[in-house]
């Protein structure tokens, strides 16, 4: 089920363009052309987010701050201001709202904002369903009670208490991210800010500016100044994700910051003070690239304090009904289905599969077997369309889902996620060779794999 977001602004041609912007991204958009209106909205319909504008007809986007927290509890709001109204924008971040935007703003950080704000919504509904089933500790986010993963979650409750650095290693899907989450959660810093950065994510020409920051005029388009990730993190955490894909020549820098609690901004002269914890993840063998000279031991070393590594799903199959129940209990929330479990028969191929995409494989592959499933329980013949809801199309190879039974949208969003796939597969997950082969830029395709959740590194040769 699309997340909802209401969009508050009475100029007909920009709340089009960013319902379009945001109908792009798989959102279901509603509008409303005044804070009242907005507020009857909010109140009528369960939103996920509301962009707001802050000069309206009527009541303001401000006063309309307070309304909404008691109209839509638990809801973020993301308002827009005009041009030269910053203050406005802290103002309102004062009086709850989750960030700001000057107008007019980059659509591009628009949809990493949002998409930030629904990821903490989403950790928050799902949490709340965890305290409902009689899990009050964020321990309880992890599931599964195999060996391995006690062993984890002992871990975990000893390091979190710690305000040392902490390196999570695992394969990609073991769940390094909701580790840190948890990790956050249960240390004394839980009340201050969680930020991340993906070092993989982000191009080597920016990666700098978005862990310093930079000053107004350090390079070209540099029109204002802006506080780096580290800045963000005040007084919290900051989880550098895929830390083995820095750069070499950044790596001396980012391990004077780790090291000093300090640096400056990209052109600035002033050393930027940091009370920051660092939590750091990747799925590369960190000492093989060392002895490749592609890590520096140095920062290796200071970030190896305390390490947790994460087990496969292969070597905790014993998990695997409790990661049903709980996967399956959030299809069900998101697809409005009522799908009861699985099958004896069903639960049986599971386990005789290896699932070298790990915990995130599995959710994807109960979430695929539910928006085929016709009865109360999913079987094996969900299971297969779910490993293999494509087939080849004509003599040039490319797989495409069947679409049978699926209403047209959900089918041609399964089209979509088919043929990225097929070309990742084939590239052997290069994502540029990818890219040219789909006939879209290498930007596109990035955003069609954040829409679908698809991981790059599982198609790699």
């Amino acid at each position: 089920m699309a997340e909802k977001i209401l969009v508050v602004d009475d100029d007909r041609a920009f709340q089009g363009m960013l319902v379009e912007a945001l109908a792009d991204k798989g959102y279901a958009v509603e509008t409303a052309a005044s804070a009242e209106e907005g507020l009857k909205k909010a109140g009528a319909s369960g939103f996920d987010l509301i962009l707001h504008d802050i000069q309206l007809p009527g009541m303001s986007g401000l006063e309309a701050l307070g309304h909404l927290a008691d109209a839509a509890p638990g809801v973020d709001v993301i308002v827009m201001t005009g041009f030269g109204s910053k203050e406005t924008g802290v103002t309102a971040m004062q009086q709850g709202a989750y960030d700001y935007f000057e107008k007019p703003f980059s659509l591009r950080e628009m949809e990493v904002v949002v998409r930030r704000a629904l990821e903490k919504r989403r950790l928050q509904v799902e949490l709340a369903e965890l305290k409902r089933r009689g899990g009050g500790s964020p321990l309880h986010n992890i599931i599964g009670h195999s060996a391995p993963m006690m062993a984890v979650k002992e871990r975990i409750g000893r390091v979190a208490e710690l305000n040392a650095d902490v390196l999570i290693m695992g394969e990609t899907g073991t769940g390094k991210e909701l580790v840190a989450d948890t990790i956050h959660a249960m240390s004394a810093r839980a009340k201050a800010p969680f930020v991340k950065i993906n070092c993989a994510a982000i191009p080597e020409t920016l990666i700098e500016s978005e862990l310093f920051g930079h000053e107004k005029g350090a390079f070209t388009g540099a029109t204002s100044m802006k506080q780096g990730k580290f800045e963000l993190a005040k007084g919290g955490s900051l989880m550098l994700d895929e830390i083995g894909d820095m750069p070499l020549h950044l790596q001396p820098r980012l391990l004077r910051a780790v090291e000093q609690k300090q640096a400056e901004r990209v052109g600035g002269a002033k050393p930027i003070q940091y009370d920051v914890r660092i939590i750091a993840a990747t799925n590369q063998e960190l000492e093989q690239r060392v002895r490749d000279g592609e890590f520096r031991s140095d920062l290796y070393y200071r970030l190896n304090v305390a390490t947790l590594i994460l087990p496969p799903l292969r070597e905790r199959k014993s998990d695997l009904p409790q990661l049903a129940e709980f996967f399956l209990d959030r299809a069900n929330r998101r697809l409005g289905t009522d799908i009861a479990g699985v099958s004896p028969e069903a639960m049986e191929i599971f386990f005789n599969y290896d699932w070298p995409g790990n915990v995130r494989q599995f959710a994807n592959a109960i979430e695929r077997a539910a928006i085929f499933c016709t009865s109360t329980r999913i079987t094996p013949a969900e299971v297969d369309q779910a490993f293999s809801n494509a087939r080849p199309c004509g003599d040039s190879g490319v797989c495409v889902p069947t679409g049978e039974g699926l209403p047209l949208k959900q089918a041609l969003i399964e089209y979509e996620r088919a043929l990225i796939e097929n070309a990742l597969r084939v590239c052997g997950g290069v994502q540029t060779e990818a890219a040219t082969a789909l006939g879209v830029s290498a930007k596109n395709l990035w955003n069609k794999l954040q829409k679908h959740r698809i991981d790059p590194i599982l198609f790699k040769k």
